[in-house]
């Protein structure tokens, strides 16, 4: 594998450069002094500020963006082999790295790499984890999968031993990388398009385990089934967080307020117990947060420091933020795309004041809609009434037969009003029409429902 001297910055070129973490670890690189160009389909706000602190952009991937000034390219998995730049650097053959590859080794450039790993949570402990540090002023380098609001961006270049990272399981990318302290939040059936089974998504999680060092930190959720299994024979020190006082970290008495924003008892299995209170509402961000906390622990952060810090984190980009009202009508974003995401989003919602919860759901892949069906339907029914709109596509095509149709079906099935519309048009008129004075509507999915909503308080 190339291997790149960060005493010594190159030119580095970017496929897919406009994604949320290929742009961050552009901008790091940019701020280390490399040179570095990039392609992605199209304009955003995050090919924007890349242009601006220095980077070249092509818009459209060609092979001749490739120039022979180029040292190393970066991709991504969406980049397949018939594409024209990676044919192109294959041809002219130009070193070249995976995303998680270049991660792995910027990692490896600081004492306290942290990695945070899970199915579902991954962006929101990431980021509480990095108010934690910021209000510590720790000055750490932070790579989040979100907008984090208090840094503006999803990027911070620190000075500091810290680099804090999510790690995603997906095509294993997250076993090329070099934590000192690995966070598991949680196991789960997902990516089925390139995982067999969830044996095979175990048996991932426990090699990302087996990469921390003998002096290092694993803090992993008591409450995974047989999580020993996925903590076999690990040499480092293991801290588990969960609902069983069985826990090194658990909690008691959740409250909620009157935006949901829950408060809860930590207990500490050595004995100390206090209240935490949330900015961010749901059962699950108390998981996510036990996390955070029992790594500021593990850090010697002090507690009233951690306190501060949760107070002011007040949620990422797409998790449960708040859009906007419509007629009287609250309008909430969720980045949810699998039934357990889903299900604590709307158990979250239903402690919201609200006097019916629509939710407009675009489900994600093909593969995933149709591996988890019955699951999405029964989650769905939480809310009083369901709109979908149809399947985003993302990285796949339908070759599976699946369509809203089907989902739409199920959930009728269990007695919850659904509706089907195609367009987002369409949508927006629909609950013009029929929503009234105090509802609460969330968007939901991993696509660009968003668009929904937004449109919503144009009109």
């Amino acid at each position: 594998m190339y291997k790149i001297d960060f005493q010594h910055p190159i030119h580095i070129y970017f496929m897919g450069i406009g994604g949320i973490s290929m742009s961050g670890l552009a901008e790091i690189l940019l701020t280390e002094g490399f040179k570095v160009s990039g392609s992605d389909m199209k304009h955003s706000p995050l090919t924007k500020s890349l242009e601006e602190k220095g980077a070249i952009i092509h818009y459209g991937q060609k092979a001749d963006n490739l120039t022979s000034d180029i040292e190393l390219v970066v991709y991504t998995s969406a980049i397949h082999p018939d594409n024209p730049e990676f044919i192109a650097m294959k041809a002219m053959g130009i070193p070249h790295l995976s995303r998680a590859e270049l991660l792995g080794q910027m990692m490896k450039n600081y004492k306290l790499p942290i990695a945070v790993s899970g199915t579902h949570g991954k962006t929101t402990t990431t980021s509480m984890i990095s108010q934690i540090l910021l209000e510590n002023e720790s000055d750490p380098t932070l790579s989040i999968g979100g907008i984090l609001k208090t840094i503006e961006g999803n990027i911070r270049v620190g000075k500091s031993d810290y680099f804090v990272t999510e790690a995603c399981e997906y095509t294993n990318s997250f076993l090329s990388f070099f934590p000192k302290i690995g966070i598991i939040l949680n196991i789960e059936e997902d990516h089925l398009d390139f995982f067999k089974d969830i044996h095979d998504i175990r048996t991932s999680f426990h090699k990302f385990a087996q990469l921390l060092p003998e002096d290092g930190t694993l803090i992993i959720n008591g409450d995974i089934d047989n999580y020993e299994e996925i903590t076999k024979g690990l040499s480092c020190r293991v801290i588990t967080c969960g609902s069983s006082p069985s826990c090194d970290y658990s909690y008691s008495e959740l409250h909620y307020d009157e935006l949901a924003h829950v408060s809860f008892m930590l207990n500490r299995k050595s004995g100390s117990s206090e209240t935490f209170s949330l900015m961010v509402p749901g059962e699950h961000n108390v998981h996510n947060a036990m996390a955070a906390i029992a790594l500021a622990d593990a850090l010697s952060i002090d507690s009233d420091t951690v306190k501060k810090a949760l107070l002011h984190f007040s949620g990422t980009d797409r998790r449960f933020e708040y859009k906007g009202k419509k007629n009287d009508i609250t309008i909430i974003d969720d980045y949810a795309h699998h039934p357990t995401e889903i299900t604590a989003t709307l158990k979250a919602a239903q402690n919201y004041p609200h006097k019916t919860l629509w939710c407009v759901f675009q489900p994600h892949t093909y593969t995933r809609t149709k591996a988890f069906l019955t699951d999405f339907a029964k989650a769905l029914s939480l809310a009083d009434k369901v709109i979908l709109s149809d399947i985003y596509a993302a990285r796949e095509t339908d070759s599976l037969g699946i369509s809203s149709k089907h989902l739409q079906a199920e959930i009728n099935k269990l007695g919850t009003e659904c509706y089907h519309f195609s367009s987002f048009e369409v949508i927006e008129d629909f609950l013009l029409n029929n929503c009234v004075k105090n509802d609460l509507l969330i968007t939901m999915g991993a696509g660009d429902i968003v668009k929904v909503g937004e449109n919503l308080l144009k009109k």
